[in-house]
Parts: structure tokens; C-alpha cells; sequence
């Protein structure tokens, strides 16, 4: 035992003995020279070119050597191999990758051919005996192959001439016969061609794998470059996008405290021109007590008795000082809106990104006038957007309570009372008017301003556009109970001083009915002489206030409000079709929404009763079908410049409109 566990230190000592003096490795196929020195067979032929000399101690030799592989060392050199761990010789810069097979027999020149039944590879020189020699005929000749012993059956010692296909191994013809009899077999050459055509199916897959894997890298390589351009794009657009709303932004704020600093400038004006009134009073009451004072200083004189004096006009004024404070229209206005605004922008920004643009869009479509608050409704509403359009007022259906989104500036509006010039054709009307006398003129009017076209001068004006459609849902999750807005309700008159002369009103002036013939009404500057309409007596300007008008017909009737200044006598008095009332027009089947001559069509809910809830404060009006609830079908939100009046126009003979009591 202490022999066998002492070998490999043995060996490794005899490493210098073992190792070629050219290649400087373990031997590989020794040879020894006649000198006795010991060369790897490849290493000294590769020396060997003009002369022969041994490399180590430089004898020479006359005539080439016999060389013979040393046997003995050879298996020294295996042994030591398997020991140290290195099994075969690593090639060096002196040895062929692949070294040639020798000849057995002279151990010089390349093996020819390798007979399997000597087990010996021979070069053409000795091969002779087997090809000329009939004995030798029997023997079976192959390629050369360089170790004839992986050939040989370790059991049988036989050479191993098939192959079992069912064990995956090289058998003898002995192990067919005896382990491996019923196994099917093949020979070698016919294994190693079905193994090297598997390999190289194997191969053409993984070919085809790699191209695509490097296809998909270059790909993904390309999308990366793009994914960076593009990033680089958007981030440039979001900064501009930003950007643009920080200008705004403080623009905004700029005119927010420009306004401010009118207001300041303002009463400081104010305050000027009156501490200059108060000093000069004072220094007239100054100039009057001189002059009293010297008239005291004449008092014995006689002068005295005949003199008079009166006090300036300073003495009847009473000083006061002024009331000044910052709380202006616009001032105000400006406070809410920016208040609103962050309290919009810290809603809207609370939920996901993902979430936030129909937050947005109701926003955008959303515009109840410059520096307007946005409109709070009774507990249980919340804006819902229907669709807006350019000439579309908002709309807002019930739901939680919660503050509208910032409104846009829908342009310069006329100031309180004026007018909106007439049509082109206001002329030819009331000259028509004057010279025929007819009582349906005014008929004829209405019938003109709805069908459009200009029958006293034969001609078509251009094409309108097309209304856009708003369908409204109407579900129960949108409908309000009665109640909540019977807290609102407010008892209405009709005013007889504006309704049209086609007009009836009865009822206690809470019914009025059309018909085709006039009514001897009195003429005054109020009463409506075009468009057969009449307004409530009691106009709103604070609070919120809600009523009910039961319809007769749902055809050719307009509910709606109006300024007090509405025009009277033009074909623009139409509600709906100036800038200064807001209408829900029933013509024909169809149900559309009116302001400032730009129409909505809405879906139509064919309502018996409608009702409508006005805050003033917030300046928005919502119009509901009353049945078991209120289900709202519209709204409109706008500035107040002045009191909203009820408003209502009917067209058709024999309809009528009813002002409800409210009951719950």
C-alpha cells in the first residue's frame, strides 16, 4: 500500500526524464537514436532535414537512423500522464495538431493503409504482402487508424467490427452472438453516417437559430435608437406643451394682480381728488375765519354796523370719508377663478395619469365666460359632459358634488343693454309690415327666421351648417329626486306687458296660448311685436330659484330666459337667436338647444312637464323632464350681466305652456 500511495510522487520526480528536450512536453510516440537519447518520433523528424545529428549531444550520423518507438517509455509517459491529469499531449508550436500515422513496421514513413485483422497499419512499401500475397487476401484493409487498441473488444479481444444500435455501442461478432444476441446491429461506417447527418441537421438548426436570435438582437438594437429619438421627441414636446401652460399660466396671474393694482390705483385717485376738495374747503373756511376776524377787530366802527357777511360754500358740504376696498367686479372674479382653478387642478391631478385626460376634455368643452367661477349645484349633482361643439353650451346631470372644471373665454360679449344689429333684410320686414297691414305678418316673420331663406327679395342666403346630434342618456342614475329641487321653487307670473299680441294669457297670467288672432293689447316698448313670446314679470339676479311649465304640445314651443334688454321688435328678438337669452326650441320632432343663433340638437325626451333650475350665482340653468323624477336633458352655464327673466315663445295655433304649483 505504501508503494502504490508513494507511485505518484515517483513519477512526478521522473517529470525531467519524461519530457522531450525539443518540445519540452511529455513525450509523445518516443523514439530512442543510437546515441541512447530520447526524442518524441514528430519532434525529431522535424530536425532531421540535411543531416543527422542528435539535437541533445550533437552526434552525428552518417546515415539516416532506424528509428523504433521506445515501448517501454511510451507506457511510462501514458502512466505519468494519467496521473498528473494530463491524459494527452498538449500540442506545442513544434508538433501538428493532428499527427501523421506511422508505419508499424519501419516507423518512418505514413501509414498507407490499416489491416483490422493484423491490427497493424502499414506504409505501401509493406504493404505488398497483402496485395500480392494471396494468403493475405482474406484480410480486411481500412483508412489508417491511429489506435487500434479502442478497436479491440475488451472482453473477447476480438476486433469490434459492428455496432449495437439498440445499446449504442461497438460490439464483436462474439457479443452478437452471446449479450447482445436479438439486438439489431449495423456496421460503423453506416453509425457514423447516420451520426455525422444527425450532427449536421443539428448544425443547419442551430445556424438557423443563431441568424434569428442575431436578427432579433439587431432589432431590438434598431427599436432601442428609435425608442431614444422618440423619447427625445416627446420629452421636447411635453417641455413645450408645459411650458406654454406655465406662459398662460402666469399671464394669467399677471392680469390677476394688474387688476389688483388698477383697483389700488383707482381708490388712490379717488382719494386724491378728495383730499384736494377737503383742502380746499379747508383753506376757503380758513380765508372766511380771516375775514371774520378782521371784521371783529372793526367792531366800533360804523362801518361794522352796515357790513354783512356770508360763509363760503365749503361750510354746506359735510366731509366724509370714503368707502374704498378691492372687492370689484373683476378683482373677484379673478380670486374665484384662480381658487377654483387649484382646487380643478389638485381634483384633477389626484387620480392616475391614465385617468386624467376625460378629466381634461370635460374641462376644455366647459366655458361659462371670462374669470366666471365655475357653477355648484344642490347636493347630489355633478357636471356631466354630453358632447360639446363650438356653439354648444355645457351640460350637468346629477351625481356627486363636486366643483366644474375651469372655464375658457368665449370672446367679447355687448355690454348690459345694447342691442345686436339687426339682419340685412330688418328693413324690407317692417316696410313690408307698414305697407300691407297684415295681422299674420309677424307669423310670416317667424316662418322666415326658421325656414331661412328671403322670400321678398327671391333669394337663399347661404346654407347653414349642419347641427350636430347630442344623444342623452336618460337612466335612473342620472335622475334627481323632486323634492331636492321644490326647496328651490318660486311662484311665477306672465308679464302682460311683453306678451305678443297672438298671445293669450289666462289663468291669472299663468297660461298663455297662441293663436292667429291679435289680441287688442296696448302698444309699449316691452311687448314683443315680431316673435309671439312673453316674458315672466319676476327677473333673477342671486339665489337659486327653480319652476315647472307643463307643455301642451311638444311642437313649436321654446323654453327659455332672457335680459330685460332683449330686443323687442326685430327679427333678432328670437329666444335663442342673439346673444342675450338661452332657449330649448321644440320644432317639429326635433329638440335643439339655442344661443346666439348657433343651435344643438338634442335628443328629444318628449316631456309633458319641464323643469328648470336657475343659479344665479353661479350662472347656469338646467332643463329636466319632471315624470317620477327629474331627469335633466340640458344645461347651459353662462355669465350674468343682468337679471334673467323666464322666457317663452309659441308658435303653433292652440298650443299652450302652464306655469305649475309646485307641490310636492
Amino acid at each position: 500500500m505504501a508503494a502504490m500511495e508513494e507511485a505518484p510522487f515517483s513519477l512526478l520526480s521522473l517529470e525531467e526524464e519524461l519530457t522531450c528536450s525539443i518540445c519540452l512536453s511529455p513525450f509523445y510516440t518516443p523514439v530512442t537514436i543510437p546515441c541512447g537519447h530520447n526524442f518524441c518520433q514528430d519532434c525529431l523528424l522535424a530536425t532531421w532535414k540535411d543531416s543527422y545529428s542528435c539535437p541533445q549531444c550533437r552526434t552525428v550520423f552518417a546515415t539516416k537512423p532506424e528509428l523504433k518507438k521506445n515501448t517501454v517509455l511510451s507506457s511510462v509517459v501514458e502512466t505519468f500522464r494519467s496521473r498528473t491529469g494530463d491524459p494527452t499531449k498538449e500540442p506545442s508550436v513544434a508538433e501538428p495538431k493532428e499527427p501523421k500515422i506511422r508505419c508499424d513496421t519501419c516507423m518512418e514513413a505514413e501509414a498507407a493503409q490499416t489491416c483490422l485483422t493484423c491490427m497493424a497499419s502499414f506504409c505501401e512499401e509493406h504493404l505488398r504482402p497483402h496485395r500480392e500475397n494471396p494468403t493475405f487476401r482474406v484480410h480486411q484493409l481500412s483508412e489508417p487508424v491511429g489506435d487500434l487498441s479502442e478497436r479491440i473488444c475488451p472482453d473477447h479481444h476480438k476486433l469490434m467490427e459492428l455496432f449495437c444500435s439498440q445499446h449504442g455501442r461497438p460490439i464483436c461478432s462474439l457479443c452478437l452472438q452471446q449479450a447482445h444476441r436479438g439486438c439489431s446491429f449495423s456496421s460503423p461506417e453506416e453509425q457514423r453516417s447516420l451520426l455525422e447527418s444527425d450532427l449536421r441537421s443539428k448544425l443547419t438548426l442551430l445556424d438557423g437559430k443563431i441568424t434569428a436570435n442575431q436578427t432579433v438582437i439587431s432589432q431590438m438594437t434598431d427599436m432601442q435608437n428609435k425608442l431614444k429619438d422618440s423619447a427625445s421627441k416627446r420629452k421636447q414636446t411635453l417641455a413645450a406643451e408645459y411650458q406654454q401652460i406655465r406662459t398662460m399660466l402666469a399671464r394669467e396671474e399677471q392680469d390677476a394682480l394688474n387688476a389688483v393694482d388698477q383697483e389700488v390705483e383707482s381708490g388712490h385717485t379717488k382719494v386724491r381728488v378728495l383730499v384736494k376738495k377737503f383742502t380746499d374747503n379747508i383753506d376757503n373756511m380758513n380765508k372766511a375765519k380771516n375775514d371774520i376776524h378782521d371784521l371783529l377787530g372793526q367792531s366800533r366802527s360804523l362801518a361794522f354796523l352796515q357790513a354783512s357777511f356770508n360763509l363760503p360754500d365749503a361750510v354746506k358740504f359735510e366731509p366724509y370719508s370714503p368707502r374704498l376696498s378691492l372687492d370689484s367686479k373683476k378683482v373677484l372674479a379673478a380670486q374665484a377663478f384662480s381658487a377654483a382653478l387649484k382646487d380643478h387642478l389638485t381634483e384633477m391631478l389626484k387620480p392616475p395619469v391614465e385617468s386624467r385626460l376625460p378629466l381634461v376634455k370635460a374641462a376644455e368643452q366647459v366655458s361659462p365666460g371670462p374669470c366666471a367661477p365655475g357653477p355648484t349645484f344642490p347636493s347630489g349633482f355633478t357636471p356631466v359632459n354630453f358632447g360639446m361643439y363650438p356653439t354648444m353650451e355645457p351640460q350637468w346631470f346629477p351625481g356627486p358634488n363636486r366643483m366644474p372644471p375651469p372655464v375658457q373665454n368665449p370672446g367679447p360679449q355687448p355690454k348690459p343693454g345694447q342691442k345686436k344689429k339687426p339682419a340685412k333684410n330688418k328693413k324690407d320686414s317692417q316696410s313690408t309690415s307698414d305697407k300691407t297691414g297684415n295681422k299674420n305678418f309677424a307669423r310670416s316673420m317667424e316662418n322666415l327666421l326658421d325656414v331661412g331663406k328671403d322670400k321678398s327679395r327671391g333669394r337663399n342666403p347661404a346654407p347653414e351648417p349642419k347641427p350636430e346630434t347630442v344623444d342623452v342618456p336618460l337612466n335612473i342614475s342620472s335622475a334627481e329626486k323632486r323634492n331636492e329641487l321644490l326647496k328651490y321653487g318660486t311662484v311665477l307670473t306672465l308679464d302682460p306687458r311683453t306678451a305678443h299680441k297672438r298671445i293669450t294669457l289666462s289663468d291669472g297670467f299663468t297660461k298663455a296660448s297662441v293663436s292667429d288672432e291679435h289680441n287688442n293689447y296696448p302698444d309699449c316698448p316691452s311687448r314683443f311685436a315680431v316673435c309671439s313670446q312673453v316674458l315672466a314679470s319676476k327677473g333673477f339676479s342671486c339665489g337659486r330659484h327653480y319652476w315647472e311649465v307643463r307643455l301642451s304640445s311638444n311642437n313649436f314651443i321654446g323654453i327659455g330666459l332672457a335680459y330685460g334688454t332683449i330686443d323687442r321688435k326685430g327679427p333678432t328678438s328670437r329666444l335663442g337667436r342673439n346673444n342675450q337669452s338661452w332657449c330649448v326650441e321644440w320644432f317639429n320632432v326635433k329638440l335643439s338647444a339655442w344661443h346666439n343663433s348657433s343651435e344643438t340638437v338634442l335628443a328629444n325626451p318628449n316631456p309633458k312637464r319641464v323643469g328648470i333650475l336657475l343659479d344665479c350665482e353661479q350662472g347656469a340653468a338646467t332643463f329636466y323632464n319632471v315624470a317620477d323624477r327629474a331627469y335633466p336633458f340640458h344645461t347651459f352655464v353662462f355669465p350674468f350681466a343682468e337679471a334673467v327673466y323666464p322666457a317663452f315663445w309659441i308658435f303653433s295655433s292652440g298650443s299652450s305652456i302652464t306655469l305649475c304649483k309646485l307641490q310636492a
